[in-house]
């Protein structure tokens, strides 16, 4: 388990995402990249974009990427890092923050309702790799 976000979590999730089976399973028919941007608030002073090549069930890359990154996801998940935390920490379901809009999405909707087990279970593997945070 790592603390989130950093180098060493982005690692450990990738290697989780693809050593689950259940993951695997219910992300068979997944495919695309994803983006998630931390945004700056309270002592978290720094816009952070974590990439995610996901493909049926497995994870190519995870990434910490430059602002200035030319890849285009299929997904973006955007929201203040004190929002993610709060979806980590299982204060806060990831469902929940996507309908009351503290996590806002650049990309499919649809994408994402037709496959809440997937979206479900990555955050699961994102809360099982987690030891803390900044």
């Amino acid at each position: 388990m790592e603390t989130f976000p950093s180098v060493i979590w982005m690692q450990a999730l990738m290697d989780k995402l693809n050593t689950d089976e259940h993951y695997a399973q219910v992300a068979k028919n997944w495919e695309g990249d994803m983006r998630i941007i931390l945004e700056p608030d309270g002592s978290y002073k720094d816009t952070t974009w974590l990439n995610f090549d996901l493909w049926h069930g497995k994870c190519r890359a995870a990434t910490i990427e430059e602002q200035t990154s030319t890849i285009n996801p299929a997904l973006v998940l955007k929201a203040p890092y004190s929002n993610i935390i709060k979806i980590l920490s299982g204060e806060v379901g990831v469902m929940q923050a996507l309908m009351t809009r503290m996590l806002s999405v650049r990309g499919s909707m649809t994408l994402i309702m037709r496959n809440v087990p997937t979206v479900l279970d990555f955050v699961r593997c994102c809360q099982e790799v987690t030891k803390g945070w900044l």
